[in-house]
């Protein structure tokens, strides 16, 4: 078998506009783990926000795995097992609500399964929980709430206040946090070399896998690194045209299963 692995971005790619997984997917999944391939579930999005589609797909017990953060974390699904693990320095998350703050956007993190922001009416903010099914926790003040390790910032808002943002941290903190976009509204701040691509190689060492025989699905424009890299690239048909530029196939939209579409015609 020429694929023996399958990253799937969720948002746009395997869930469809509601944040569902569509039964036709989930089938499809089933029988690629049937067929020996390890799936990954690669996302932007914190753990708890990815685990009900891991549990979905019956993970912990199928097996599988879990890049969160965009590769600041990796889990095995079926030992509960952190693989890998970076996070932000503390200095860095000072300056990013500093520069959010004064560009008239917001920042935000995660507390166990709930986004913390110092808005809970903000409609980026909601837009950010509601893609992870849960609630917003404001706080006075989101630096002095975060004592604790944390893998990611998010910082919401229209796109041209978040290129100062983007900017200012690139600036300052070169070679120790990337900052890039998801979405034009979502800019995504993560400790340095954390992305889908450089996560992925580590987890395929770690399973004995190499990246031609990686199969990566996407849309947005974090997943190009994972695209670069893997043996079959494919951006789902509402994907950017950015995105697009780096793929192999151009699959189905999400809505109409084109990850089902894909492991249908690659892998079975």
């Amino acid at each position: 078998m020429k694929y023996k692995a399958l990253a799937l971005d969720l948002d746009g790619t395997l869930t469809d506009n509601n944040k569902k997984l569509p039964e036709r997917n989930k089938e499809a999944i089933f029988k690629a783990i049937e067929k020996g391939v390890s799936v990954i579930l690669a996302s932007g999005r914190p753990l708890f926000g990815i685990t009900p589609i891991a549990k979905e797909l019956d993970l912990s017990s199928r097996g599988g795995y879990i890049l969160a953060y965009n590769g600041g974390q990796i889990i095995d699904c079926k030992t509960g097992e952190c693989l890998y693990e970076k996070v932000l320095p503390r200095d860095c998350m000072e300056d990013v609500c500093k520069f959010a703050r004064e560009n008239g956007v917001y920042a935000l993190t995660y507390e166990d399964t709930t986004v913390v922001c110092e808005s809970d009416e903000d409609p980026y903010v909601i837009k950010e929980a509601k893609c992870n099914y849960t609630t917003v926790k404001k706080v006075e003040s989101l630096i002095d709430f975060v004592d604790y390790p944390v893998a990611k910032f998010l910082v919401v808002g229209e796109h041209t206040k978040l290129l100062p943002v983007q900017k200012a941290i690139l600036e300052k903190y070169e070679g120790k946090v990337d900052a890039f976009f998801s979405e034009e509204y979502f800019l995504e701040v993560v400790p340095a070399n954390v992305a889908k691509d450089e996560s992925l190689k580590i987890l395929l060492e770690k399973i004995g896998l190499k990246t031609d025989e990686l199969i990566a699905c996407g849309d947005g424009m974090n997943d190009i690194p994972m695209l670069k890299i893997a043996g079959l690239s494919v951006v789902m048909a509402n994907g950017y045209d950015e995105v697009k530029k780096y793929a192999d196939v151009i699959a189905t939209s999400n809505e109409e299963c084109g990850v089902a579409q894909i492991i249908e015609d690659y892998i079975l």
